[in-house]
């Protein structure tokens, strides 16, 4: 998938080729990342020269949509919150401990539980705590849509060269040209529809590079409800953070 440098900030986007284009237009969404539509006759130079236009304005819309969704208040960590797993909430115990060296955090019984220093401050308590749930997130998630994974590779006759799940700061996916599928981390907080729906529409692009009617069929053939998941996601998207 194609990037833009924008200052110290690289930006993927996506490209649709049209017959009946003469411009190009592009389109910014939430999560959805940036998309570039553009006439079948222009060139890679042209577009480059484009979007270093662009970059700006663009960079700015990214920022707006990020401050109009208000995500929810940042995680306290405190006993009691609340914080997702494939759609469930799962409320935390906080216990403190002495002789503690660092945090610690658990799943058991259908809740967190963590166990910090006595001595921590609250600042540091929470990095640590905000680390541990995202490590835990990236172990448990993994696992889970590796079997998701397998499932959809068998229906969709697909086999990406690796798969992984990561920090993606404005995208849901990305599927890259050479194969590779990375999910946004945050998504494993999501039912397990919505994961389906962002795991399937990543390895529809292993066949189609773009947004085609093509593609969009595609991903119809196995997810014929995928416009309700997709409007999920874009109007409780900004709930699934820590921070």
């Amino acid at each position: 998938m194609p990037t833009f440098q924008y200052g110290t900030t690289a930006i993927e986007y996506d490209i649709e080729y049209a017959d009946d284009k003469k411009d190009v237009s592009i389109i910014v969404e939430w999560m959805e990342g940036i998309r570039l539509i553009a006439p079948k006759g222009i060139t890679d130079k042209q577009l480059e020269g484009i979007i270093q236009k662009k970059a700006p304005t663009i960079f700015n819309k990214l920022r707006e949509i990020n401050e109009i969704t208000e995500p929810p208040l940042p995680k306290e960590f405190i006993s009691g919150e609340k914080f997702s797993y494939l759609g469930r909430n799962y409320r935390l115990k906080v216990y403190k401990e002495e002789g503690l060296e660092k945090a610690d955090l658990a799943f058991m019984r259908g809740r967190f539980i963590a166990t910090v220093p006595s001595e921590v401050d609250e600042v540091d308590k929470n990095q640590q705590l905000l680390q541990l749930f995202k490590n835990w997130y990236l172990e448990h998630g993994t696992v889970k849509l590796q079997s998701r994974l397998e499932l959809y590779c068998a229906k969709m006759g697909v086999t990406p060269h690796n798969f992984q799940l990561k920090e993606q700061k404005f995208r849901w996916g990305t599927c890259t040209s050479d194969g590779k599928i990375y999910l946004n981390w945050r998504i494993i907080m999501s039912p397990i529809p919505i994961i389906d729906y962002v795991l399937v529409h990543e390895l529809a692009h292993l066949k189609y590079m773009n947004h085609s009617n093509d593609f969009w069929n595609f991903v119809r053939s196995i997810l014929p409800d995928y416009e309700q998941r997709k409007e999920w996601l874009r109007v409780n998207g900004p709930t699934l953070t820590l921070a």
